[in-house]
Formats: structure tokens, sequence, C-alpha cells
């Protein structure tokens, strides 16, 4: 059984980045926006930030009290989207109820996307259309499968989760390289069943440990996404890494896994950015 740790994968990206970025007059520029203090948003924010530093791209940070109105607040967005100087943006969600998140998402500049949270990408990311942002996570997923070598053609894979996030553009990146994808979810009759019967198993579901051995079919390959907190205080995925890895063929450890990865892929899309800028 392997171990598919994401810091040879990120490793990758990053010198592939710092070798396109070269000779460049500027370096690429990154805003990101953070509304209030939730510790998942701050703790991303200060990963991404030292990934732009390791690769040598700018980073500015608008940080905006939680109680900050949706008028304010979409007065401060349409400077920074607007300012020629940013090359792209990274909004971090889930932003306050009284916020209108959905306005948000429709005024960011496609072209500043580089999460793929507006229509425009994610109807790019549908369509198969490479032109547009997918959501760095789930980018990250097809990333580590590349870099292990799996080809994912004629692959069963289930997605358990159907989130805008992951489960739903990481289904249309796999089917992209021609795998045979079935997306499971809590109305799924048999999730056992599905999950037993692919070769690839992609664990999207943010429920802590969901998925034992019993899931799995021998030689499997997990990718898990989860970042969860088990009793114990301690972070884990969806997936029990002791069950699994008894019957498997390669997993994703959490954290180390896919986590480290999306950094890495959310440089590689701010590059991209700045290019087409």
């Amino acid at each position: 059984m392997e171990v598919l740790k994401g810091i040879a994968v990120a490793n990758a990206i990053n010198e592939q980045i710092m070798a396109e970025a070269k000779g460049r007059k500027r370096p690429p520029h990154l805003a990101i926006v953070r509304v209030g203090e939730r510790g998942d948003d701050v703790a991303y924010e200060r990963g991404a930030t030292k990934k732009m530093e390791k690769v040598g791209f700018d980073c500015t940070h608008y940080t905006y009290p939680e109680d900050i109105t949706n008028e304010e607040f979409i007065r401060e967005f349409s400077q920074i989207n607007a300012n020629p100087q940013i090359d792209g943006i990274l909004l971090l969600r889930p932003l306050p109820k009284h916020l209108d998140e959905k306005q948000l998402t429709e005024m960011i500049d496609p072209k500043k996307d580089i999460d793929g949270i507006s229509p425009m990408n994610m109807a790019k990311v549908y369509a198969g259309d490479a032109s547009g942002f997918a959501p760095c996570t789930a980018e990250a997923v097809v990333e580590m499968l590349d870099f292990a070598g799996i080809d994912c053609t004629g692959k069963k894979v289930t997605v358990v989760g159907r989130s805008l996030v992951i489960g739903k553009p990481v289904t249309m990146l796999l089917m992209k390289k021609n795998a045979t994808v079935t997306v499971c979810h809590t109305r799924t009759k048999d999730m056992k069943a599905e999950c037993r019967a692919a070769d690839i198993v992609v664990a999207a579901a943010g429920v802590a440990k969901m998925l034992d051995a019993s899931y799995l079919s021998e030689g499997a390959v997990v990718i898990d996404v989860g970042i969860n907190v088990d009793a114990d205080g301690n972070l884990c995925g969806d997936v029990n890494f002791d069950s699994a890895s008894e019957k498997v063929s390669m997993i994703t450890p959490v954290p180390g896994g896919v986590g480290s990865v999306t950094t890495s892929v959310l440089a590689k899309h701010l590059l991209q950015a700045a290019k087409q800028a």
C-alpha cells in the first residue's frame, strides 16, 4: 500500500510555475479577501500566503470585520475587482449570512476568478473548456492522480459528495479524463455498494472517518478530500485511514494530502491569469 503525500505533487507544480514565471516584468499578484476571523479561513489564507512567497508571487490581504454591511463590502470588492495591478482574487467562503454571496460570485471578473466560483468559470468546467478556472481543490485531486501515473481512462470512479466546490467539478474533470463517474450523496440508496464497485474513490462528503474498509474494493485508489476534526480533536479525513490502508493500493493522508496541493494549484491559476492579462 502506497501513501500518496501531497508535498511531492506540490513541489513538482511549484517548480513548473517558477520556471514559467521567469523573466516576467512583474510577478503575478494575488488578492486574498477575508471577512471575519474563521479559523479555517485564517489557516487557508496563511497557507496560500506562504505558497505565494515560496514561488515569488505578490500577495495583498484585504480583511474586513464580520459585521461589515453588504453595501460596504460590495463597494470594497468592486475596487479590488477593478484594480489592474491584481491578477487573481481568492474570496474566502462561506461569507457571513448577511452578505450577498451570489451577487459577489456573479460580479467577480472571470479572468481573475482563480478559484472558479463565477458562473462563467463553472460553465467552462462543465463544458470541458480549459480556458476557465476550476475550483482549486477539485483540480488538486486530478493533479494527484496524474502525478501518481494513474490513467483514468475507462476506470470506474465514485465521488462521495456533490458540492459545487468539489463533488460536481471533480466529476466533470474526471469525465474529461475519460473516467466513468458515479456521484454519491445523502440520498444514495446503497453508497457502500457504489464505492465498492469503484477503482478510484474520491471522498468529499465532509464527515469524519465516514468511509472504512467495508466501503472499498481490494486494491482501490482513495483520494481523501475531507478535512474534519475527530472525537480526540485531531485533524482527519472522510476516510478511516487505518481501516482503509489494509485494503487499498494507494491512499492520500489527512493532513498532508490534497490540501497541500490546493495552494499550488492556486498559484498555477494565478500565473495563468497573469499571462492572460
